[in-house]
């Protein structure tokens, strides 16, 4: 925690400052976060998303705790993994615990036609769906097919998504290490971009040319640009500095 806290505080104040988003913290260790943000003295509150990881029943009492450290963290995001069925009691309940101004990230379970009706339900409650894009396991990754079904609901549904995991690099890449093939952020960028716009998104999820999908992002018009920010909205990452040296190596910055 100690790592986490000065790296996303120098990250706030560094040259590439603006694209830095939340600092992610686990309702489980919200205390540590508290303890050391108390050492350190932040200059302004840290913008916050809270990952539920302690259930349902307990975001009622981590919002409180966040909300009366308010000199420490501004709560802007809540995120919590979402059951099988997704039905509309939970997401109610998620609607009454989470406070109006917050947004809602809610991650339904992958898998089959059953996801894509949750992450429609999702949508049609006004929460943010959660795309998991890698983790521990190969089953974690998501396929080219899978990613482009979630994209097509979405920009169909007027609503904004979280991406998480996995996305460690700009670009398609196969982990030397692991042997998993990790999603790029890029190629998720350019392919919500040809999501909205009617192009080939499977092909941009598949693509490794770093190159061209440097050039088609960076040919998108203030427009387009504006568009696709407010449907690939965020991500979390692991690093703060891979993803930017990368997108710098490109010349996107």
């Amino acid at each position: 925690m100690p790592d986490a806290v000065r790296g996303h505080l120098d990250a706030r104040v560094g040259d590439w400052a603006g694209a830095v988003g939340l600092f992610l913290c686990p309702a489980s260790r919200l205390a540590e976060l508290i303890t050391e943000l108390i050492k350190v003295k932040p200059v302004k509150p840290v913008a916050l998303s809270l990952v539920i990881d302690t259930g349902l029943g307990g975001v009622p009492k981590a919002v409180s705790i966040v909300e009366s450290r308010s000199e420490l963290l501004a709560l802007r995001m809540v995120e919590m993994p979402a059951p099988s069925d997704v039905d509309e009691v939970w997401l109610e309940r998620v609607s009454e615990f989470v406070p109006e101004d917050v947004i809602r990230v809610v991650e339904p379970r992958r898998g089959g036609a059953e996801w894509l009706d949750g992450v429609r339900r999702v949508i049609e409650h006004g929460s943010w769906p959660k795309l998991r894009c890698g983790g521990q396991s190969k089953e974690n990754f998501p396929s080219v097919d899978e990613v482009a079904d979630f994209l097509s609901v979405v920009s169909g549904g007027g609503v904004a998504f979280k991406a998480t995991a996995g996305l460690h690099h700009a670009v398609r890449r196969t982990d030397p290490d692991t042997g998993f093939t990790h999603h790029g952020f890029l190629n998720l960028l350019v392919a919500t971009a040809r999501s909205l716009s009617g192009g080939d998104v499977r092909a941009a999820l598949a693509s490794t040319d770093a190159a061209a999908l440097a050039e088609e992002a960076g040919s998108l018009s203030d427009q387009a640009a504006h568009a696709v920010r407010g449907v690939f909205a965020s991500y979390g990452s692991c690093s703060l500095a891979e993803p930017i040296a990368d997108l710098d190596e490109l010349g996107l910055l």
